[in-house]
């Protein structure tokens, strides 16, 4: 999309996670917050230990499952214990939302869109109440009127047809639309691949990648930050 385009025929779709929030950072301290505590309370490991256990919990059952702490207290102890587990949960949760914060110049890169006629939306992959939860938290959910997750649509970026709802729920030419992510495979070039043009913000982009998009003249944008945004919308 280029920036002459008309604004108010355009779409400026989000991701949400390492794009307008520091997730990996504020979820990795919460984890080893939540080990200190069970370790503290009888869980029989070293903390650095334990702390890679549970990270082999979570590769194996994948992020977005619920029950990291149960999986774990089991493993190590034959059984659940429910007081290690309730101590972990809670205390990853309170810290967790403790640092929940937006990247610099989040709210002010919104508010910026909003008022040049852009309509927003959110593309994840995520379990929609987790997602809807950070914006909320964050206090910018109104900013968005469509919110579309894997989980909900059965089929996670890059693949097209999650982009494909998106365009559908919002209305929106692809032509006329962008993504906005941190990731070149899911986020930007699932998004070329389904017609769109893309931004990515806080990369940590290989050199094969960038040189992919040079030598096929991809649509996509690279910007150290998300508060840069106006410079190319």
């Amino acid at each position: 999309m280029k920036k002459t385009d008309k604004a108010s025929e355009s779409v400026v779709f989000f991701d949400v996670d390492d794009t307008l929030l520091d997730t990996s950072k504020f979820v990795e301290t919460a984890r080893k917050s939540a080990i200190d505590l069970m370790v503290d309370n009888g869980l029989p490991l070293d903390k650095k230990i334990a702390y890679s256990t549970l990270k082999t919990v979570i590769r194996e059952k994948g992020s977005n499952y619920d029950k990291h702490f149960n999986v774990l207290t089991k493993s190590l102890l034959g059984e659940e214990d429910p007081m290690l587990v309730a101590l972990g949960m809670v205390t990853y949760h309170n810290v967790k939302f403790s640092l929940l914060r937006p990247f610099p110049k989040t709210i002010d890169t919104l508010i910026y869109l909003k008022s040049q006629g852009y309509k927003l939306g959110v593309i994840s992959n995520g379990i929609t109440i987790k997602q809807w939860e950070k914006l909320v938290r964050l206090n910018i959910y109104q900013f968005f009127d469509e919110v579309i997750t894997s989980e909900e649509v059965g089929y996670s970026k890059p693949r097209k047809e999650i982009y494909e709802v998106a365009l559908k729920r919002m209305k929106a030419d692809p032509e006329k639309s962008v993504m906005i992510g941190n990731k070149f495979l899911e986020d930007a070039l699932g998004a070329v691949e389904s017609g769109l043009s893309a931004i990515l913000v806080n990369s940590h982009i290989k050199e094969h990648e960038r040189e992919k998009i040079k030598r096929e003249n991809l649509d996509i944008k690279i910007l150290e930050s998300i508060g840069e945004v106006n410079t190319v919308l």
